[in-house]
């Protein structure tokens, strides 16, 4: 009988742009698709559910996030940057909106996990080390899992990403999965955790 209070679904929102969104692929060959199925296949009572809006920065998210909060989440996922990066934006602006987003979960005690974007190289190396810190600091100062390069193994490969070289095809995405599974599993297995403890 104690069985019965833990095999709910935990829910996951994944926050992002057009990488989460499935920008250019079929709904079911997108990201949160992809690990949604491997999660399944794995038999593991998660729900994860699509926040990503195409073309978006981390100050439209910023803008966005907190209506979505009125829905009961029991982990937040956060991608977001990429289109700031694109832009040149201020690296201080994308910091302070992750921030700001992070201090936000952290007061509502919404457990939270990063994932980690990296700035063209053509953006000058200066930028390109501001961008890229922007990451591993938050995730160290709020403690919150991290995955520190989304499009690791896929960035600029020809064979795994659409034809305008900035969004992963399917098989892009599929390897995205792979490498990211084992610190989603972690945050999964935390989130249960949690939730049984607050159960007893």
């Amino acid at each position: 009988l104690m069985q019965t209070s833990y095999s709910k679904n935990i829910r996951v929102l994944i926050l992002g742009d057009s990488l989460i969104a499935g920008y250019g692929l079929l709904k079911e060959n997108g990201f949160v698709d992809q690990l949604q199925k491997k999660f399944d296949n794995e038999k593991y009572n998660i729900k994860l559910v699509n926040g990503g809006v195409s073309g978006e920065t981390s100050t439209g998210l910023n803008n966005r996030f907190e209506w979505i909060l009125d829905d009961k989440f029991d982990g937040i996922v956060i991608s977001t940057g990429a289109n700031d990066a694109l832009r040149g934006i201020d690296p201080q602006i994308t910091s302070k909106n992750i921030e700001n987003i992070l201090l936000h979960l952290e007061k509502i005690q919404i457990p939270t996990m990063l994932i980690g974007m990296k700035a063209p190289n053509n953006l000058g190396s200066d930028y390109v080390k501001e961008f890229n810190d922007i990451y591993p600091k938050l995730a160290e100062k709020y403690e919150t899992f991290f995955y520190p390069f989304f499009l690791k193994d896929v960035v600029l490969k020809p064979a795994l990403n659409q034809k305008d070289m900035i969004h992963p095809n399917e098989q892009g995405v599929k390897i995205i999965v792979e490498n990211i599974y084992p610190q989603f599993l972690l945050f999964y297995k935390t989130l249960k955790n949690q939730l049984s403890s607050k159960n007893k």
